[in-house]
């Protein structure tokens, strides 16, 4: 059975679905400027309220904080927009394979197509579950302070934000574009995901032709090794893909969310009440969460790529001619080098790295926790 359109995989259809209503994919309406423009104007208010504050230091790292969450979830918008058919192109190619992969012969084949959906869409709920909980968190922020604050900074040139009825179309106004923010950020990560699970699923089928080899003839192994490299040749094409679409954006998050989790350790170390360090808490789970989520499933990706070349290797190819042999062994010769989403073009996203951010980070928080006593 044929899917009609790229909005109907399964893999893809939660998040793609949501980008479409806001036209950032397969649309272009006003609904894109509806939803870019109040966050473009929100983000420069955040920014002139961080520059003209006058408040202690930790309501200004909250702040910018939040400021930060914003500015990523915009940029993440506005290159959907800009790169919207280089995605759209990418996405048609996965469905042409889902497709295959669908209507095989092999079980196990649909059986692994199946449960890489199902754990895709279990990902994509659990990110909007965080996202909603983010969302009443910062909402919630300024139930447990000991003085009148909005949940985020905003500065508006001849009007005091504190004062009656001021503080209370700001406070509106910040409640109701906090839940959409999260549909700007929260589907990019999921539909990154989800690409990069299918090329663990990609990895993960090259496996299982090869495993198959052991007791086949010199002719039908042929026949199967070939394919294996041609379809070889789509996954690295398609990781390659990945990497062109998100790597900078990569890079631009690697630093933020070191830089964010810094700050939230250092307000936690300075905050007030209990109820401000709950709040902070969940400030640092949503972040860690989410880039967690990306570096664990980015690191399986590498280890499955490698893993392919042991199952070639495994595959009893010295029985094969030498024809065969000699094929297979180009096959194990480049399947040895993993595929790996990159961060910059230069940094295998990995645990190794996230490790690394995590240590990196922590060091700068005992710095400043020294500086500021």
């Amino acid at each position: 059975m044929k899917i009609r359109s790229i909005e109907d995989v399964p893999l893809l259809s939660t998040n793609l679905r949501i980008m479409k209503f806001w036209s950032f994919l397969l649309e272009h309406n006003w609904r894109r400027y509806f939803a870019l423009i109040p966050y473009i104007c929100l983000i420069t208010t955040q920014l002139l309220d961080i520059y003209f504050s006058t408040e202690p230091i930790d309501v200004i790292v909250r702040n910018a904080y939040v400021a930060l969450m914003f500015f990523d979830g915009t940029v993440r918008a506005v290159l959907l927009c800009v790169k919207r058919f280089e995605y759209e192109e990418f996405m048609e190619k996965i469905q042409v394979l889902h497709d295959d992969l669908m209507d095989s012969e092999d079980a196990i084949l649909r059986k692994m197509l199946r449960e890489c959906t199902v754990a895709s869409r279990f990902i994509s709920k659990v990110n909007f579950i965080m996202g909603c909980a983010s969302s009443v968190a910062f909402n919630m922020y300024p139930l447990f302070t000991t003085k009148k604050v909005l949940p985020f900074g905003m500065y508006v040139p001849g009007i005091d934000k504190y004062e009656s009825p001021y503080y209370q179309i700001c406070f509106l106004f910040q409640i109701i574009i906090t839940p959409a923010g999260c549909c700007m950020l929260l589907p990019y990560t999921n539909l990154i995901v989800s690409f990069i699970f299918f090329c663990i699923l990609m990895c993960n089928v090259l496996q299982h032709k090869l495993k198959n080899l052991k007791d086949v003839s010199n002719e039908k192994a042929r026949e199967v090794i070939v394919w294996c490299i041609k379809y070889q040749i789509q996954f690295i094409n398609f990781v390659d893909t990945i990497n062109d679409l998100t790597s900078y954006m990569f890079l631009f998050e690697f630093v933020a969310f070191g830089v964010m989790l810094c700050a939230m350790l250092f307000l936690l170390v300075i905050v007030e009440t209990v109820g401000q360090m709950f709040v902070i808490c969940s400030y640092i789970f949503v972040i860690f969460a989410q880039s967690s989520i990306l570096y664990y499933f980015a690191n399986e990706l590498y280890d499955q790529s490698l893993k392919v070349a042991i199952a070639a290797y495994e595959s009893n190819w010295f029985d094969f001619d030498v024809s065969t042999q000699k094929t297979i062994k180009l096959f194990i010769l480049r399947a040895q080098t993993p595929c790996a989403i990159l961060v910059g073009k230069w940094y295998p996203m990995n645990l190794e790295m996230f490790q690394s951010l995590l240590n990196a980070t922590y060091s700068y928080f005992t710095l400043l926790k020294r500086i500021y006593g």
